[in-house]
């Protein structure tokens, strides 16, 4: 499953790895509009997810992985084939939004529907830290082909990506889950669990911050570089990857710091600690980038730490015979708080100046960690709850 998730998130960035060199040129995009086109995919992905993983509640987590993995593939296709905008941009790419929608927590399900009862914290973080390997792949993969080849033969390669999933869906044995009969979308349930709702909102806020930076890291160190150009430092194509590969150790240890120390206080430091890495980033943002790059490869691991631990507090915290519609409501929250951390950052750049100016980019990491700081607070809340009852 680990291995068919690469495939399915070869597409998953290849937006965001191509805005700042090709799209916002080329179309003559703002920043708001920039982050709107980059944030389309998870708008897609927010609309669709809570009816498609709560129907793994009901049939075989498999099936909506294959017809998810099918339409990922043909959204980015035809973005590259047809895109020539803001809007018909934005419409392809939420269309390969929807069909991600059907594959990552959909997949998810597939696999804790497979594994043996007991903890499944490891293998969950594991699962969910190779997003993170996925994610990297796509920006290494999506600029390098779009450098050698143009910005539209990104999309016909990483198209073929959702494809491996559905050879490892092939191979899964069919599993049915207990007949259902509540209402589809009876969210009450998920909604009542205070102590799983804690890591939904907590999971919100790591996402906003998350695909915030993921949407604007070569367009932060596109301006880097571009301040100095005569030093001999790293491309935007390295810094986007290793930032993106550091996230899955990052992910795996931080579960294990979640699991030796306590889920919710490990969380809330991993989280703390990332607001002001992102803080020193910005008020940095115009000096050395011998300076910037160390804090950027701690904000690579700060970032993604609680990942694994929320994901995998929330399927343990659900309720068994909800647990399909407690992951529709964790991605929904998350990817809606996704497309609006993109688009965030987009809006606070063009307020102060734009992205060639080290203020703009000192606006945008103080939104990066406004956004990560009511996820402690959500922890906060749910433990109380919890400790009432």
């Amino acid at each position: 499953m680990c291995v068919g998730q690469l495939g399915s998130l070869l597409p998953h960035v290849v937006v965001p790895s191509i805005l700042a060199a090709f799209l916002i040129p080329e179309w003559h995009l703002s920043g708001a509009q920039a982050g709107l086109l980059a944030g389309s995919g998870a708008a897609g992905y927010m609309l669709t997810v809570p009816v498609l993983a709560t129907l793994t509640d009901r049939i075989d987590a498999r099936k909506i992985l294959i017809a998810g993995s099918a339409l990922s593939a043909l959204g980015t296709l035809l973005f590259g084939v047809f895109a020539t905008g803001l809007w018909s941009g934005a419409l392809f790419n939420a269309i390969a939004g929807v069909g991600f929608a059907g594959a990552y927590m959909p997949g998810l399900k597939a696999l804790t529907d497979r594994l043996a009862p007991g903890d499944s914290s490891r293998a969950i973080t594991l699962y969910t830290s190779s997003f993170s390997l996925g994610v990297g792949l796509s920006f290494l993969v999506s600029q390098l082909v779009a450098e050698a080849w143009g910005w539209r033969s990104a999309f016909f390669v990483t198209a073929a990506g959702p494809l491996v999933m559905l050879t490892v869906c092939l191979l899964l044995r069919p599993v049915e889950p207990k007949p259902s009969t509540g209402r589809l979308l009876d969210f009450a349930p998920v909604f009542q669990n205070r102590k799983a709702m804690g890591f939904v909102l907590g999971y919100g806020a790591h996402c906003f911050e998350i695909y915030g930076i993921r949407t604007w890291i070569v367009g932060f160190w596109t301006f880097v570089a571009a301040r100095n150009s005569d030093a001999p430092i790293l491309t935007p194509i390295v810094v986007s990857v290793l930032f993106s590969l550091l996230a899955m150790p990052a992910s795996i240890l931080g579960n294990e710091f979640a699991l030796r120390f306590g889920r919710h206080r490990a969380i809330t430091i991993l989280m703390i600690s990332s607001a002001a890495v992102a803080l020193l980033i910005g008020a940095l943002a115009d000096k050395s980038p011998w300076l910037l790059l160390p804090l950027i490869l701690v904000y690579a691991i700060t970032v993604p730490a609680d990942s694994g631990a929320l994901t995998s507090g929330m399927s343990m915290a659900a309720d068994p015979h909800y647990r399909g519609a407690t992951m529709a409501v964790h991605s929904t929250v998350g990817f809606s708080l996704s497309a609006l951390g993109a688009w965030a950052l987009g809006v606070a750049l063009d307020a102060a100046g734009g992205p060639q100016n080290s203020s703009a980019w000192m606006a945008a990491f103080s939104v990066l960690a406004a956004g990560v700081l009511p996820g402690p607070l959500a922890l906060m809340w749910s433990r109380r709850e919890t400790m009432q009852s």
